[in-house]
């Protein structure tokens, strides 16, 4: 079931600052003193938590928003003219979503959460003026979408030159590292997503993604409860993810 109930109708939550979130070292506001970030906190809309299946923007639609994920997880996909989707992305606290709209002015994929989250979301128009007086924020803009361009190369070797065990670790240390720069256990986490997600997302079919979980959990590489991830050996991980490749 999707959540269409636009965003500015939801009912808000007690208003909290950029100045005292805990994501701002990971978000837009890094680099921005304290009467910057008050200006920047004075174009955010801020709403209560939105349940699994929210569709925060569409594909095909009108660009005019882009997203700051401040708790849960958001994935993006596109939807082929047959309507088979194909993911392009997961997202965690403190990244930001939506900006690779700017060129067309066109949703180029859409953005749905995968469990109860909580944004923080910007009308472009307003976050395009005041990055025109503070260079600080603009130059994090751009941080932002390099590291999206990087992203997306990094995905594009991904798939080209790594058998199925090799996606899966490399998806697993990826992950591992998003959480511990955001200040959570590097080795012991929750996967959002379902099977079916990641392998689409690794061009990989469902059974071949819970084979290589059950060999990588026989083998001692990981453990696995359900969603839940525990890496018992890094380095053989590491090793298996072939990343000096």
């Amino acid at each position: 079931m999707n959540y269409n109930i636009p965003l500015q109708n939801i009912t808000p939550l007690i208003h909290q600052h950029c100045c005292n979130c805990n994501l701002n070292s990971l978000c837009m506001a890094v680099s921005l003193d304290t009467l910057e970030m008050t200006q920047l906190d004075n174009i955010i809309n801020r709403g209560k938590a939105l349940p699994k299946g929210y569709v925060l923007s569409e594909q095909g639609g009108k660009f005019e928003s882009v997203y700051a994920l401040k708790t849960g997880s958001i994935k993006t996909f596109t939807t082929s003219s047959e309507g088979d989707e194909q993911i392009t992305g997961f997202y965690f606290p403190g990244d930001l979503i939506g900006l690779n709209g700017i060129d067309t002015g066109v949703c180029p994929n859409t953005i749905k959460t995968l469990e109860t989250t909580t944004v923080c979301k910007l009308a472009f128009e307003q976050l395009d003026e005041l990055s025109a007086t503070l260079p600080k924020l603009r130059r994090q803009i751009l941080k932002t979408m390099s590291k999206e361009i990087c992203n997306e190369q990094h995905m594009l070797q991904l798939l080209a030159n790594k058998s199925a065990d090799e996606r899966i670790a490399t998806f697993l240390l990826r992950l591992s590292n998003r959480f511990k720069s955001r200040g959570f256990s590097p080795l012991k986490f929750r996967l959002s997503m379902s099977r079916n997600e990641i392998g689409n997302y690794l061009g990989l079919s469902l059974e071949t993604v819970s084979r290589v979980f059950s060999r990588m959990h026989k083998s001692g590489h990981i453990l696995v409860d359900n969603k839940e991830i525990e890496i018992i050996a890094l380095k053989p991980l590491q090793l298996l993810a072939n990343t000096e490749q």
